[in-house]
C-alpha cells in the first residue's frame, strides 16, 4: 500500500519543520502551509491524501478551512490538531467531516499511526467503492448518454435472448470486445467465452485455429488440436475483425452457423457445438457483401441481431464519467493517487473528436496518470492533438 502525501496547515513553523522531517523519514511526501488561504491553495495544487489542520490559524479558523475542504468534490483525509483544552472543539470538527483529531503536545509515533490508519482505511474504502461501482455498471459498460442507454438496453435484451448470432459494427476502439463480453455475461457469465482476432492470424492457420485439426493434418501437426469453436461449446465465440476472414473459410463458418456441426482439418467425423457466435467488424460488411468482398449469405446469417456501437464523438456526455472511471482504475493499477481533471480540462476533452474512440481516451488518461500522478490536470498538460481542438 503506497505511502500518503501529507499537507500540514499550521502557523507554528518549528512544529511544522519537525513534523515534516519525521513524516518524510517514514517515506511520506510532505508539504506545508502556514495559514488557511495558502493551505487551501496547496490542497487544490497538490491534492494531498491527508491534511493536518490546526484549529487556530492567523487568517481564519480551522473550522472555516474544514468547511471549504469538505466542499471539494474529493476532500482529503483531514486530521485536526488542537491545543490542550480544545478537545471539545476537535470533536466538533470530526462531526463536521474531519476524520480524526490529535491534541498538542502529541507523540510523533501516535500521529504517524493515526495518519497511516486513516490513509489505509480510505484506500480500502475507495477500492471497495470502485469495485462496487464497476459491478453496478452493466458488466463494466459506462455511460449515461442517450446513445449509451439505448445500447445498454439492447445488450440486456439480446444477451438474455436465445439469439445464436450477433453482429457488432462500430469504429476501432469503440468497445466492441467489451460489448461482446457483456452480451456473454448477461446470458451465462460462468460459461466459456472464447475470443479470436481474425486479422491477427495467418490465413493458413485460421481454419485450424477455429475448427481444430487432426494429428497429421498438416506439417507440424504432431497431435490433435482442439479448435476455438469446440472450446467455446456451451458459451460464446467472439470473432473480432470478421471482415478479415478469407472467403473459403467464410463458407465453412456459414455451414457451421446453419448446422451447428463442423469437421476439424483432416477430420472425417462431424462434431456438434452449441454456442453463440458474436462477430465484430469496423468495416461496413453490408457494402462489402454487395461488392463481393464478404459473402452476402454469411452477412445476412450474422446480421440477425445487429448492434451498432456509437463512436465516442457520438456520446460526448459520457466522456467525464469515462475519464473519471479510467483515472480511478489506472491509479489503483499503478499504485498512485488518481489525477484530478479540472472543469476546463474536461471541457477540452469533451470538445475533442477522439478518432481512436474509447481506446484513445483510456491511453490519454493512462499517460497522464503515469506522468502526473495525483496532480490536478490543466489543459496545457494534455497532448497537443487534443488541445488543438479547444476553442480559442
Amino acid at each position: 500500500m503506497r505511502t500518503p502525501t501529507v499537507l500540514i496547515i499550521d502557523d507554528e513553523k518549528n512544529l511544522v519543520s519537525s513534523l515534516m522531517f519525521s513524516l518524510e523519514e517514514e517515506g511520506m511526501t510532505v508539504f506545508a502551509a502556514y495559514d488557511g488561504k495558502s493551505g487551501l491553495t496547496e490542497i487544490e495544487k497538490r491534492t494531498p491524501d491527508v491534511v493536518l489542520l490546526d484549529l487556530k490559524l492567523p487568517d481564519q479558523s480551522g473550522f472555516e478551512v474544514l468547511d471549504q475542504v469538505q466542499a471539494l468534490p474529493a476532500p482529503p483525509i483531514t486530521i485536526m490538531i488542537s491545543a490542550h483544552g480544545d478537545t471539545r472543539a476537535a470533536v466538533e470538527a470530526v462531526k463536521k467531516g474531519a476524520q480524526d483529531y490529535i491534541t498538542k503536545p502529541f507523540d510523533l509515533d501516535e500521529l504517524i499511526l493515526l495518519i497511516q490508519r486513516n490513509h489505509k482505511h480510505r484506500q480500502l474504502t475507495e477500492e471497495v467503492a470502485y469495485r462496487r461501482e464497476r459491478e453496478a455498471d452493466v458488466h463494466g459498460l459506462v455511460g449515461h448518454s442517450s446513445a449509451m442507454r439505448k445500447l445498454l438496453d439492447q445488450v440486456e435484451r439480446i444477451g438474455k435472448s436465445s439469439a445464436r448470432t450477433v453482429l457488432l459494427q462500430g469504429p476501432s476502439g469503440s468497445g466492441k470486445t467489451l460489448i461482446a463480453k457483456a452480451l456473454h455475461a448477461t446470458k451465462d457469465r460462468a460459461a466459456p467465452f472464447v475470443s479470436v482476432n481474425c486479422a491477427s492470424l495467418p490465413e493458413n492457420l485460421l481454419e485450424a485455429e477455429l475448427f481444430g485439426a487432426e494429428k497429421g493434418a498438416y506439417t507440424g501437426a504432431d497431435k490433435r488440436r482442439t479448435g476455438l469453436v469446440e472450446l467455446a461449446n456451451g458459451g460464446t465465440l467472439f470473432l473480432d475483425e470478421i471482415g478479415e476472414l478469407p472467403l473459403p473459410l467464410q463458407a465453412k463458418l456459414l455451414t457451421f452457423l446453419e448446422t451447428h456441426r463442423f469437421r476439424a482439418v483432416g477430420g472425417q467425423k462431424e462434431i456438434e457445438a452449441d454456442l453463440r457466435v458474436i462477430a465484430a467488424s469496423n468495416r461496413d460488411l453490408q457494402t462489402e457483401a454487395q461488392t463481393g468482398a464478404f459473402r452476402e449469405d454469411l452477412f445476412y446469417r450474422l446480421n440477425v441481431m445487429p448492434l451498432t456501437i456509437p463512436s465516442l464523438a457520438e456520446r460526448r456526455d459520457d466522456i467525464p464519467m469515462l475519464a473519471s472511471n479510467f483515472a480511478t482504475g489506472l491509479a489503483a493499477q499503478e499504485g498512485c493517487r488518481p489525477i484530478n481533471l479540472s472543469s476546463e480540462t474536461l471541457t477540452t476533452l469533451c470538445n475533442y473528436d477522439w478518432p481512436g474512440n474509447i481506446r484513445e481516451l483510456r491511453n490519454t488518461i493512462e499517460r497522464l496518470t503515469i506522468l502526473h500522478a495525483g496532480e490536478s490536470i490543466n489543459v496545457d498538460q494534455l497532448p497537443p492533438e487534443i488541445t488543438k481542438s479547444a476553442p480559442q
